[in-house]
């Protein structure tokens, strides 16, 4: 891969005043975005959330509904009531977390099923173990935020199937999928265009998010190796040794099956290893982290973005992907300023501002509110993708705000 590095941020003049600026910005954004989920997304008539909003805002209300989007939801409006104490984001975490328990949740079996439709009932029953971290990083974050032991149960009842159903002892790491009894599937995709293999970057990367979160809560001694046993997967299997990216899918002995760079989940990784290793507080563990975070980010700067500060969506053997998805752009700001808490360069800080004026300008859509799922490389809206969907969710964009105005707070103290 030749890539061009002129796009290197310049240093800022006056960086605490432009953060303050951000800060600013942001938390009018994040204020936007939460209006937005808990006045034009909810099911009114059915309950939940809407399975489907376009890109124009028009409502498809017999759309099906997933469980990813509804937990991710959950996470989101709970971590905001947590952080603000606004009790309107109160309301919307105990409809949805209502709404999940009484409609995604296996009763017979245990766990979430993948997917619903409109009236609530079981369509895809597949268990996902990407779907089933998702729910322990919302269950638990709904106990962080109004101590409901009985969603902090559920978060370890997940924990538990995680670990007997999917774990691999022979090989580690986490099988992708099964069905809704715990036997073989076949199809173990988590989406239309990933690789069917048994293992995969994104499914540990968000089996490791939730399992941090819920050791905030339940100091766990077999969850805390869990997580050290994770952090070791990415370090010695899932980064690649020769050029720095996450390798992305795997068969059950790890031998990579992809050459593809996702510099979104490069930049996501960083933080969200360095995250995991400060919460279990393994002082030499989080020294080694911290290497590899920084490796990450810098990587990211140098072949993942556009000379306007942008995050590329892919490279691969064909090139370019010179898309720019919502969800690279959130993930990359708070990657940058978890770098800057490492290691305080002015580069960081410059190449955050640099990508919030490009969402400002480009993603936000000022008219219908949210943010558009992506933009073309000259900055044309994708007219085709949605504004809510089954991945299309308030997670990366309001947790990415929310951590950034906490960490500028963090720096000025």
């Amino acid at each position: 891969m030749n890539i061009k590095t002129e796009n290197t941020p310049n240093e800022l003049t006056d960086p605490v005043v432009n953060l303050s600026v951000l800060k600013s910005e942001m938390n009018n954004e994040l204020k936007n975005l939460l209006h937005f989920w808990s006045s034009e997304a909810l099911d009114l008539e059915h309950g939940g959330f809407i399975g489907r909003i376009d890109s124009t805002g028009k409502k498809h209300k017999n759309a099906t509904k997933g469980s990813v989007l509804n937990t991710r939801i959950l996470w989101t409006f709970s971590a905001a009531f947590r952080i603000t104490k606004d009790k309107k984001y109160k309301v919307i975490a105990d409809k949805v977390y209502k709404y999940i328990t009484e409609h995604f949740w296996d009763a017979r079996n245990g766990g979430l099923f993948w997917e619903i439709d409109y009236l609530g009932k079981p369509l895809n029953k597949r268990k996902q173990a990407y779907a089933q971290g998702f729910g322990i990083y919302a269950f638990s974050e709904y106990y962080r935020a109004i101590q409901n032991v009985e969603s902090l149960n559920l978060a370890k009842t997940l924990y538990h199937i995680l670990e007997d159903k999917f774990w691999d002892p022979k090989h580690s790491g986490y099988v992708e999928a099964l069905n809704h009894d715990w036997t073989h599937i076949e199809d173990m995709r988590l989406s239309g265009k990933d690789l069917n293999t048994p293992k995969s970057m994104n499914t540990h990367l968000h089996i490791l998010e939730p399992y941090t979160n819920l050791y905030r809560v339940w100091q766990n001694d077999k969850l805390k190796k869990s997580i050290i046993s994770l952090l070791d997967i990415f370090q010695t299997k899932i980064i690649d040794r020769n050029s720095g990216h996450f390798n992305l899918f795997f068969e059950m002995d790890w031998k990579a099956k992809s050459t593809t760079i996702s510099f979104g989940h490069d930049i996501e990784g960083a933080w969200l290893l360095h995250e995991a290793a400060q919460v279990i507080d393994e002082k030499e563990l989080v020294e080694s982290i911290q290497k590899s975070a920084l490796k990450l980010v810098n990587i990211t700067l140098n072949q993942g973005l556009d000379i306007d500060g942008s995050v590329f969506n892919e490279y691969d053997s064909r090139g370019y992907d010179k898309d720019k998805n919502w969800w690279p752009q959130a993930e990359a700001m708070v990657g940058l300023m978890d770098a800057y808490e490492i290691e305080p360069k002015q580069e960081y800080l410059a190449s955050i501002i640099k990508i919030w004026e490009f969402i400002k300008n480009n993603l936000i859509d000022t008219v219908n509110g949210e943010w558009f799922w992506r933009v073309d490389v000259d900055g044309k809206v994708i007219s085709t993708d949605d504004k809510i969907g089954f991945w299309k969710c308030p997670y990366h964009n309001s947790r990415a705000l929310m951590e950034v105005i906490s960490r500028i707070e963090n720096i000025k103290n």
